[in-house]
């Protein structure tokens, strides 16, 4: 046989996940030029084992496809990683304030201290205060976005350097927080962010290039070949062309454009441009099938729309339900028109009565043009009211879930308990009942909100405990968590749905793009064997090596 049809690389001696049935023994893969080349027993694949070969044995480990994150920020995260970045550090103030201190010794260039990733669960109340950076940073402005991209701690000197004071409004969705004698505390929610973010320093684009590069690297460590960036503007669209045109971006991304929330419909036309641009630059790398529009906030901050009042102290109703970002009637408009320039529509909606009116506006998209292959999406999904969940079947929208916040931690979710009262918390993230109502499910991380690591996103999704303490109260009834089998499609083929990438990659199959990820474990197949103790070993796309662990071949 001739030296060129020989296989690359085969994979061989072992267990094999493919996503599909397949039928006959199964323990080789075999890849030739980008796609695999054949699958079946070792003797059946003789043929594809030449000379140079590489020859991977499986034995106790285990052959999955490449996963894909339905939803995800790796320019973000990695612009975040340069920055002064609190996601790795415990829920504790004083944890915070000794990284903002030393991160603001280190570099006495920077004009601003910016970084992200606290959560509001290191504070007694709620809120991230400015004394307390005033107090480590009193010479410069401060601006550290919260770990769920929602709420912003500032210091004083950057709310005097935005002109925010005791009388600034709250702007349109978004609210300031004040103490009871008006003074500002320092932290600022949804589009009230934006009159802080608006004068901070420009971000080059160099160094947006730069932090999708370091994104990228990060999720192929954790065996991701594929994923939707879940907010992309301009800026971040004009990096992943020029990443994408010299041949650096080595994952497929498809991005969600941003719809700017202080323009209205006649920036459809301008998306449509956008996207054929990055149609015809993305390289065969890149996609924009989708519009992403955000409907709410989050539950912790009481921004998240609810078809129910939010509790006090007490269990009693506070009368207030949070913020719809868009009027159902302008919803209605907004994904109308968004469906009939051929957009998915991918909406951010975590209380129930933002998930009713997303719902209601793509039941009026489809009774108004038609139904078509659409690949709409809901993320997030924190509450679902019961009549809705079948409503996604129905209408064929992707339910997108980002499993991670999904267990117990003791803190945190109490706290949501006491906003909602216990009869919505035993509610929270309904899994189990969107798949056994036929829902098509994706997975993603909205990474760097939370880890990026699929095996800890697995565990949380099939057990619904934390990770770090699997011995815990697993939250929500055991029916609401996701079976092994279940979880692992909407990772892989379920997310590849979600991007459009369903005929290229997902699954395992002959003729299929060679995404690939070895795993040191078989999670799905072996008693004893844990998701949160697995790790990546390798991973591919379209045959090459993205990342691979230094003592693979050891």
């Amino acid at each position: 046989m001739a030296m060129e049809q020989r296989a690359d690389v085969m994979f061989t001696g072992g267990r094999i996940w493919t996503g599909v049935e397949h039928r006959g023994p199964l323990d080789t893969v075999a890849v030739r030029a980008g796609r695999i080349a054949g699958m079946g027993s070792e003797a059946d694949l003789a043929w594809a084992r030449g000379p140079r070969t590489r020859v991977i044995p499986l034995g106790d480990r285990l052959l999955v496809p490449a996963f894909g994150d339905a939803h995800v920020h790796p320019l973000l995260a990695g612009l975040g990683m340069a920055r002064c970045w609190l996601s790795d550090e415990p829920d504790d103030v004083d944890a915070y304030l000794d990284v903002v201190a030393r991160y603001a010794a280190d570099h006495p260039e920077r004009p601003w201290i910016v970084g992200e990733g606290w959560s509001t669960r290191a504070f007694p109340d709620g809120l991230a205060r400015a004394s307390l950076l005033d107090e480590v940073v009193p010479d410069r402005p401060v601006f550290l976005v919260s770990r769920d991209g929602h709420s912003v701690w500032v210091n004083s000197a950057a709310l005097r350097m935005a002109g925010v004071g005791p009388d600034t409004p709250d702007p349109a969705g978004g609210r300031i927080e004040r103490d009871a004698d008006g003074s500002l505390t320092g932290t600022l929610h949804g589009h009230a962010l934006d009159l802080v973010a608006d004068v901070l320093p420009v971000v080059s684009g160099a160094e947006f290039e730069a932090a999708l590069l370091r994104g990228q690297a990060e999720l192929h460590r954790y065996g991701i070949g594929t994923w939707q960036d879940a907010h992309v503007d301009a800026a971040c669209q004009a990096a992943y062309l020029a990443v994408a045109g010299r041949g650096e971006l080595t994952g497929r991304a498809a991005l969600a454009l941003a719809w700017e929330g202080d323009r209205g419909l006649e920036q459809v036309p301008d998306l449509v441009v956008r996207r054929q641009l990055v149609d015809d630059g993305g390289a065969g790398r890149v996609r924009a099938p989708t519009v992403k529009i955000v409907q709410d906030g989050v539950v912790e901050n009481a921004t998240a729309a609810m078809l129910a009042p939010y509790l006090d102290a007490y269990g009693r109703s506070r009368g207030d339900r949070g913020s719809s970002i868009h009027d159902p009637a302008a919803l209605r408009d907004l994904c109308g028109a968004l469906d009939d320039a051929q957009f998915d529509v991918h909406a951010h909606a975590t209380g129930d009565r933002a998930v009713r009116e997303v719902l209601d506006a793509l039941t009026s998209a489809r009774r108004v043009n038609g139904p078509r292959d659409s690949r709409h999406q809901v993320a997030h999904l924190q509450f679902v009211d019961p009549e809705d969940l079948p409503r996604f079947r129905a209408l064929g929208v992707i339910a997108d879930r980002l499993p991670y916040r999904a267990f117990d931690d003791g803190d945190g979710r109490s706290s949501t308990s006491s906003l909602v009262g216990a009869e919505r918390a035993e509610r929270m993230y309904p899994f189990g009942s969107l798949a056994r109502l036929g829902a098509t499910i994706a997975i993603g991380s909205d990474w760097g909100v939370t880890t990026p690591d699929p095996m800890r996103l697995l565990e949380v999704a099939t057990r619904r405990t934390d990770p770090d303490r699997p011995a815990g109260r697993p939250l929500g009834p055991p029916s609401e968590r996701l079976g092994v089998e279940v979880a692992m499609r909407a990772y892989t083929r379920g997310s590849a749905l979600a991007s459009r990438a369903e005929n290229e990659t997902g699954s395992i199959e002959p003729g299929r793009r060679a995404d690939l990820v070895l795993l040191d474990g078989d999670p799905v197949n072996t008693p004893g064997v844990a998701f949160r103790d697995t790790r990546v070993l390798l991973t591919m796309v379209d045959g090459q090596v993205v990342w691979e662990d230094p003592g693979l071949d050891a």
